[in-house]
């Protein structure tokens, strides 16, 4: 079997160590190619953005409820305001209307019309078993239907602006006067126009 000096592998060695610790650019400078080769560089490539995917079904109930918890924290800062008849700030007093129409402008920058009755054409109708918080319960309170309008914050409670002498508080809709009183319900998506 035939030997060989290890340091007749030394210069090997030695060029694989420098090749593989310089940089890029002083590899490129230190090997060149041979004669007779033209070197072309690539031009380079310039990433476009992917295109966003659609959202799932997922992240737009996530983003809804987003949007709900800010009518949810709007309503609730609203607690013991006193009702006034025709009123649409916390400074003077609100109505039922009043309230839903100040939270969803402040929480949303939405323009809702002026009434309860109004406001029940606008958005899609909701069955009661599918309600979630920041949609809006309507009750017959006057005789009429839609005469009266709340913010549903979910646990089958809602907010609203009762009636005269009284202020924005949070009821159960389990309670007897209001089940037997229930008109429907309704959802205002983040963005919609509510004015008609």
């Amino acid at each position: 079997m035939t030997r060989f000096p290890a340091y007749r592998f030394l210069p090997f060695v030695l060029a694989a160590f420098c090749a593989s610790t310089l940089p890029h650019t002083a590899r490129a400078e230190a090997l060149p190619p041979p004669k007779g080769v033209v070197v072309v560089e690539p031009a380079p490539v310039q990433a476009t953005p992917a295109p966003e995917a659609p959202k799932s079904a997922f992240g737009r109930i996530a983003e809804f409820t987003s949007h709900a918890s800010q009518l949810a924290v709007q309503a609730v800062s609203m607690l013991g305001t006193h009702y006034k008849y025709g009123g649409t700030s916390p400074e003077n007093g609100m109505d039922c209307s009043g309230l839903v129409r100040y939270v969803f402008k402040e929480a949303w920058g939405t323009d809702l019309p002026r009434t309860a009755a109004e406001i029940s054409h606008v958005g899609q109708r909701v069955d009661p078993q599918d309600l979630k918080p920041g949609d809006l319960v309507f009750y017959n309170t006057l005789r009429r239907g839609f005469s009266h309008v709340g913010i549903y914050l979910g646990d089958n409670k809602f907010i609203h602006s009762p009636s005269a002498g009284g202020k924005v508080r949070i009821e159960s809709m389990d309670v007897a006067y209001w089940k037997r009183r229930f008109n429907g319900a309704r959802r205002i998506d983040p963005g919609e126009n509510g004015t008609q």
